[in-house]
């Protein structure tokens, strides 16, 4: 009779049900500072005044916190550069991290272990900041959007991981659609990309939401205000204090409507830059196991 180990024998129903407590209170400090930030948004003056700061019980609701944000203005503008910055970076950093992965993943690719040395290396020693500037301002990428998505096109862990899943395609696949005379982009495109739907859809939510998430190098790379991103309208205003001037944001422009509280305008702010993570993660969850761990591990 084989004896499982400790781990994988099944919890008795103490156990079980202490799992599940445990569980439950993982979950409810996931969620409940969440719920505040929420709630805060959607609250009126006297529900805030009333709680003192975050607002914990439902008072009185209102979306004029939102509807503030998105009359036009900063917080408007900056959602679109972010959405752009974000489609467009995705778009060319998976492109390129497909193209450079499958040909180092070739044993037979031209310098395929020198370059394979050169992105290692990386993990060890970085550029550091000066010569990054030094390098985007002789570029001319300095005030463009481009500063946003040039530098961090390609990351070397995301390589990695996509080229030890490519490896572990068999061989004879790939040699067989090459006797019929397919070329290597086709080999890459009808078989190997269809094979690798989940890696793929793991890297390009990596670098969306690093996309996404980033602002150090606007706050670097970028002069014109106008062109900020959304976390850095989000660390200017909600981080650092500093007033979004009204007519940008639009507060206080409704006319015979008093302006929703500061912090309803901060939460909505942080709830607008955490709404696209929350759509994106769901759909791509279930590919994280077979995706990443599979081929990091057996790469």
């Amino acid at each position: 009779m084989t004896t499982l180990p400790p781990w994988a024998e099944r919890p008795s129903r103490a156990g079980a049900l202490l799992k599940g407590l445990v569980l439950a209170l993982i979950v409810t400090c996931v969620l409940f500072p969440i719920y505040m930030v929420v709630l805060t948004s959607l609250s009126t003056q006297e529900a805030v005044t009333e709680a003192g700061g975050l607002v914990t019980v439902p008072g009185g609701l209102s979306f004029a916190a939102y509807e503030e944000l998105f009359s036009g203005g900063v917080v408007t503008r900056s959602v679109g550069v972010s959405l752009g910055v974000t489609l467009v970076g995705t778009a060319i950093s998976l492109t390129v991290t497909v193209l450079a992965a499958y040909g180092l993943s070739r044993p037979g690719s031209l310098l395929h272990r020198p370059m394979l040395f050169l992105i290692l290396l990386t993990f060890l020693f970085g550029p550091g900041l000066i010569p990054n500037y030094l390098l985007v301002s002789s570029l001319g990428l300095i005030d463009t959007y481009w500063s946003l998505i040039l530098p961090g096109a390609v990351t070397a862990f995301n390589l990695v991981v996509m080229r030890a899943f490519f490896m572990n395609i068999p061989e004879e696949v790939t040699d067989s659609a090459r006797i019929d005379g397919a070329s290597e982009f086709r080999i890459l495109r009808t078989i190997v990309l269809p094979m690798s739907k989940g890696v793929t859809a793991v890297i390009g939510m990596f670098y969306a939401v690093g996309y996404w998430n980033s602002f150090f190098n606007a706050v670097l790379y970028l002069n014109d205000t106008s062109k900020w991103p959304l976390q850095v309208v989000l660390r200017q205003y909600v981080l650092q204090g500093q007033s979004l001037i009204a007519g940008q944001t639009g507060v206080g422009t409704v006319a015979g409507q008093a302006p929703p509280p500061s912090l309803a305008i901060q939460m909505a702010i942080i709830v607008v830059a955490l709404l696209p993570v929350l759509f994106l993660y769901p759909f791509v969850q279930r590919h994280f196991t077979k995706g990443v761990i599979i081929g990091a591990v057996k790469g």
